[in-house]
């Protein structure tokens, strides 16, 4: 049976934990979860505070979750029509629709609670907007009404390190934005190698990529601008002594290898090369805030010994 035309409002009689966790996009989650406990550690000049740190942790990795399912929910139609989502558990028939929507308010109904107890006001009060403007603003609105919809709604999901240093500090400085900016001009690159790599299927739902909309070259372009940008903008922790000289060779090295990729793109023979683009996009994205995160700590354990 074709994608298209698999039954998406009916489950099958037995449905798994794996469904539920497939739809919270848990590889998606744990790189947001990554980039918000960088933002934890970086807020305090010690260890951070285990409370806040746990119940961030948790709350912010729900509600992250919480807007994949309601983006599964909302997207189900087209995800049974492109070939990457098409055995996504509600095309498939795993899931029904309210199987979804009630885990999805669910678990972001308990990640509002734990953020409000156990974290502060402020933190729920940002990780709401976040989940409202992914699950709702992007996925209703932007993702079918402009080609730049990754950029504007690329917001949402640049916030972890702001959430996860309001987690630690009660307020928002110029140091967490710093922290957003930089996964916010990350994002245009890294998903728009993936929509060059799948422009077939995104033309197929209609959804206006810049791809489909304005070509292949043009967006090639745009990545290359933008990677150039982000390696601009990623010196800029060291500039203002936010992070020392580790963090800062390892940005300048992990930008370069992203350009040379970007720029490797170019190439027509090289086929895979996009799909190749946006995987090392996630792995400089990790590398990145893994080298904040031990220039923090260096300092601390050399004072050790």
């Amino acid at each position: 049976m074709s994608a298209i035309n698999r039954p998406i409002l009916m489950a099958s009689p037995v449905t798994h934990w794996r469904d539920y966790l497939e739809i919270t996009k848990p590889k998606v989650v744990l790189l947001l979860v990554f980039t918000a406990i960088v933002g934890m550690v970086l807020a305090v000049p010690g260890m951070v505070p285990l409370q806040e740190t746990v119940f961030g942790i948790v709350g912010i990795g729900m509600a992250a979750g919480s807007a994949a399912a309601i983006n599964h929910v909302i997207d189900q139609r087209s995800d049974a029509i492109m070939k990457r989502t098409e055995n996504r558990p509600i095309p498939a028939g795993t899931l029904t629709t309210r199987d979804c929507l009630i885990f999805a308010l669910g678990i972001g109904f308990l990640a509002m609670a734990i953020l409000v107890v156990f974290v502060n006001t402020l933190t729920a009060v940002l990780t709401f907007f976040s989940l409202i403007g992914y699950a709702i603003v992007y996925t209703v609105y932007l993702k079918r009404a402009t080609p730049q919809n990754i950029v504007i709604g690329g917001a949402a999901g640049a916030m972890p390190p702001v959430l996860g240093w309001a987690a630690i500090t009660g307020e928002v400085t110029a140091e967490p934005l710093l922290l957003f900016l930089i996964v916010f001009i990350w994002t245009p690159p890294h998903f728009w190698a993936l929509a060059i790599h799948r422009r077939d299927d995104y033309a197929k739902v209609d959804i206006p990529m810049l791809p489909v909309t304005h070509g292949i070259p043009f967006t090639r372009i745009q990545i290359v601008l933008y990677t150039v940008l982000l390696i601009i903008i990623s010196v800029f922790p060291y500039l203002i002594h936010m992070s020392g000289l580790l963090y800062l060779v390892a940005a300048v090295v992990l930008g370069v290898v992203f350009l040379y990729h970007t720029i490797k793109m170019f190439d027509n023979t090289l086929e895979k090369q996009p799909i190749k683009t946006f995987v090392f996009s996630i792995q400089y994205l990790m590398w990145l805030f893994g080298a904040m995160l031990v220039d923090h700590y260096l300092p601390l354990v050399l004072a050790l010994f």
